[in-house]
């Protein structure tokens, strides 16, 4: 029995939406009002992303560097080379972190999902809400057949996201890439292709969807 293969989207004629939205986090494409907080939000928590090797943490040094960061995502966005999406708490509307869409092969698509939240809600399921949301949108409006995540061997709480969504551990890269102190480390890949979202949508992502 043979199977058809999925067309391959065409990037610039995708309609994009303003926002995610789920039970507890709203995703959305940044503005550039959002700079200062953005900048507020990796000085509190630059000792723990620079403790994770985050090696774009070190431009934040740069005072300029929050609107920079702003105006490139818009860019990318418009471009569709990668979409940076900033979250928000749906109660109160204060910022929580930053996730988005990267290194995006449209031949397949093949897509990867990136994370980091702000020291102070750390632990509370926000990220894992956020990274649903993400796939979703990968898979039905970008028409991914591959999403993929990768983190450090050592970041326990970053593993734990692709893992409790169903995601495959895939991969154990040892030696992969190289610490701040210059150090060897390994790397993790998950992967999640159109079936596993499936089935995961209809099972275990319920509590992190609004539908």
């Amino acid at each position: 029995m043979s199977t058809s293969t999925p067309p391959v989207p065409i990037p610039l004629l995708i309609d994009l939406p303003n926002e995610l939205t789920g039970p507890r986090v709203r995703a959305r494409p940044y503005r550039d009002s959002d700079a200062p907080v953005v900048a507020a939000a990796v000085a509190e928590s630059r000792d723990r992303l620079t403790a994770s090797d985050m090696p774009w943490v070190k431009e934040w040094d740069d005072p300029n560097q929050g609107a920079i960061f702003v105006r490139r995502a818009q860019a990318k966005w418009a471009a569709r080379e990668e979409f940076f999406l900033g979250l928000w708490d749906r109660a109160t509307d204060a910022f929580i972190g930053s996730s988005g869409l990267h290194r995006i092969d449209w031949s397949v698509p093949n897509v990867e999902i990136g994370y980091w939240i702000r020291d102070a809600l750390e632990g509370k399921g926000l990220i894992t809400e956020a990274v649903a949301m993400i796939a979703a949108f990968a898979f039905e409006t970008l028409r991914a057949q591959r999403v993929r995540i990768r983190c450090d061997a050592r970041n326990s709480r970053s593993a734990a996201v692709p893992r409790r969504l169903g995601f495959v551990h895939e991969a154990t890269l040892r030696n992969e890439a190289r610490n701040l102190d210059g150090s060897l480390r390994d790397t993790f890949e998950f992967g999640l292709t159109p079936s596993d979202f499936q089935q995961a949508r209809a099972d275990r992502w319920r509590a992190f969807l609004s539908s």
